[in-house]
């Protein structure tokens, strides 16, 4: 009887009643404390599944965005770049246009200085040769003749402007 009075039997005896009481009515709570706890882990391990998918999803996107975005930039530049040569064409030939226009007006306007150069020497020297005739034919015809040539040059202007 010695078992029945010692302390550390009936300690054993009463911690294996509670340790099957307590799996007994305990067992139901610690299962759905644990299944919850699974049941979240397995809720975690969906969302960032779902994350993962959703930011692969959006990286290929701004990937193809991106690869997008060169090709259109690469394009407004080969235009800017055709629209340069453009201008560049139109301007070089509106300059050459300018140019020849500009050369065509000098030429003009030197052909111009030369026939009134030609024509003020003209009259320049019909001036001096009608000086020089005046002053030769004063010289050597006498009043009588010089009324003579006078009177038959009229006659010849009449016949001139008839």
């Amino acid at each position: 009887m010695t078992l029945l009075h010692d302390s550390t039997f009936w300690l054993l005896i009463s911690f294996i009643l509670f340790s099957i009481i307590l799996w007994r009515k305990g067992k139901t709570a610690i299962t759905d404390l644990l299944d919850k706890r699974i049941e979240g882990i397995r809720q975690d391990i969906q969302t960032s599944e779902n994350l993962r998918t959703e930011a692969q999803e959006l990286l290929a996107q701004y990937q193809r965005k991106h690869r997008d975005a060169v090709k259109e930039a690469e394009g407004i530049v080969k235009t800017a770049e055709k629209q340069a040569k453009e201008i560049q064409k139109k301007a070089d030939a509106d300059l050459k246009e300018t140019m020849e226009r500009r050369e065509k007006q000098l030429q003009e306007r030197l052909d111009r200085m030369e026939h009134s150069a030609i024509a003020q020497i003209q009259k320049y020297a019909a001036d001096l040769a009608i000086k020089a005739t005046t002053e030769i034919i004063t010289e050597h015809l006498d009043k009588k003749s010089n009324e003579k040539l006078v009177n038959q040059a009229i006659k010849d202007v009449g016949k001139h402007i008839h």
